[in-house]
């Protein structure tokens, strides 16, 4: 009997690829760590333990099909693992890059609950994607026979582009709608290339494009054509904006020169690594070279600032968090990257005002304690008073999360129902909103969330959207009759 490839967490300890040394990785924008070579991810793979309730998929908002195609990749049957793995994810590479696996899937595993360390999961489902991409196994979409029908798509992130690419197999002539002038959304202007390299992204692009989905590209909605007027245009239409607004922090001083929104300095960023002119950046306003840097707030955009910061040069880079380490809602893996390059954090802290008038020289703050647990069920933090404390700072990144914009009022859209929160009001069985045909998914729906639920949330519209298209079919072809 062949030995069980399978079960190898006994004997084989958790190994993540290799991290290149703090000093080197903060002197550029490449992904921090190299992935793992053939015989190391096989290893790596081969210690799930194959277990009868999968609580890795469960948790996978995608319920990937994880213990399968570990078990592929151990046997060596890579192709067939990255096709496994391309059944559930538009986008795995992706994935296995910017998950939160230690909250998702690897926080999840068996054997990490049994103290063997969990399954690395992100970089074994990166390795196999990105070798299929490599060995040239990553097929072009093949869209069924014309339906003679068109699909409008409002948002060039992952939620959109999963859908576009779900519908244009189906048949249905896309055509996609972005403000920026490349797609991807966050993935393309708001993750750094540390985390997410942009080549990874524009090849995703770039097959979209090449299977006929149409891009308008550089195209506002309410500025270039009403909503009103593409859903003229198209016979269904799917709102995936995402949601864009930063969140305000009241407090004197806030206004000053030199106190700017975290997806202003990440898009200026990401543009100089695509080789743009960004005046901004280049005089100075969103560019951290030489000087003393405060990034507030916890999440993941404000890891992205400080380790951007650090890689500009940056004199100094502080992180005021009102809350303790264990409370905070970025990953724990991105907090010891950052400190790792010489982030340091200053936790229980926030903000009470900023100095300077001319330009931002100081951000003055407060200690803070966790009391009672609020509506979420976490403790809230309260002013330790008396225990107020300056920190000097050229530059501050309001870093606090992002809501929704006003899309009736943006769109010329007053019959658009949305939530107290701004975000679109759907009905969650057909996902559409309050106009007919007109769906919406993603964190315009949502709120702000995962990548990975936002390609959940577009793969579940798609088939949402074909449903209704193929009834609005039928229906038409039967009124013809009729009058026939």
């Amino acid at each position: 009997m062949a030995e069980n490839p399978m079960l190898k967490f006994v004997v084989t300890g958790q190994s993540y690829p290799d991290k290149r040394p703090a000093e080197a990785r903060a002197e550029d924008f490449r992904e921090i760590a190299e992935r793992f070579a053939v015989p190391k991810a096989e290893e790596q793979a081969a210690r799930c333990s194959q277990c009868g309730v999968p609580y890795c998929s469960v948790h996978c908002p995608l319920h990937n099909h994880i213990p399968d195609w570990l078990r592929l990749t151990a046997e060596g049957r890579l192709r067939e693992a990255y096709e496994l793995s391309n059944a559930t994810s538009t986008m795995p590479e992706i994935c296995g890059r910017i998950c939160p696996q230690d909250r998702l899937c690897e926080g999840n595993c068996v054997i990490e609950f049994s103290g063997h360390g969990a399954v690395t999961i992100g970089s074994v489902e990166k390795f196999i994607t990105d070798t299929a991409w490599e060995e040239g196994w990553v097929e072009p979409i093949r869209p069924l026979p014309d339906r003679g029908q068109s699909v409008g798509i409002i948002g060039a992130g992952p939620a959109g582009l999963t859908a576009a690419e779900l519908l244009r197999a189906q048949g249905y002539e896309v055509h996609v709608y972005d403000r920026y002038d490349r797609a991807g959304g966050l993935l393309t202007y708001g993750i750094p290339g540390f985390k997410l390299e942009k080549h990874v992204v524009m090849r995703r692009v770039q097959r979209l494009k090449d299977a006929g989905i149409v891009f308008h590209e550089g195209f506002d909605v309410g500025r270039d054509a009403k909503l009103a007027e593409l859903r003229d245009r198209h016979d269904a239409m799917l709102v995936a904006t995402g949601v864009y607004k930063p969140r305000a922090i009241k407090a004197p001083g806030v206004g000053a020169p030199g106190v700017i929104d975290a997806l202003d300095y990440l898009t200026a960023s990401n543009r100089k690594s695509f080789g743009d002119t960004v005046p901004a950046f280049d005089e100075g306003a969103l560019n951290a070279d030489g000087k003393n840097i405060v990034v507030i707030g916890g999440g993941d955009t404000a890891m992205d600032c400080v380790r951007t910061a650090i890689r500009q040069g940056a004199a100094s880079v502080k992180c005021l968090y009102r809350r303790d380490r264990q409370n905070m809602p970025g990953s724990q893996n991105e907090v010891k990257n950052a400190e790792e390059e010489g982030v340091e954090f200053v936790w229980l802290s926030a903000p009470e005002a900023f100095d300077g008038t001319e330009h931002v020289a100081g951000v003055r703050a407060i200690k803070m304690r966790l009391g009672a647990p609020d509506a979420s069920g976490r403790r809230a933090p309260e002013p330790d008073h008396g225990s107020e404390f300056r920190l000097e700072a050229d530059l501050v990144i309001k870093a606090l999360g992002f809501d929704a914009e006003d899309l009736p009022k943006l769109f010329g859209a007053d019959d658009l129902s949305v939530t107290r929160w701004g975000t679109l009001r759907v009905d969650h069985k057909t996902m559409q909103t309050s106009l007919d045909g007109v769906f919406a998914a993603g964190d315009i729906v949502r709120g702000a969330s995962l990548v990975v639920w936002a390609i959940r949330d577009g793969r579940d519209v798609a088939e949402r959207m074909h449903a209704y298209l193929k009834t609005k079919k039928a229906e038409a072809a039967q009124k013809e009759r009729v009058a026939a």
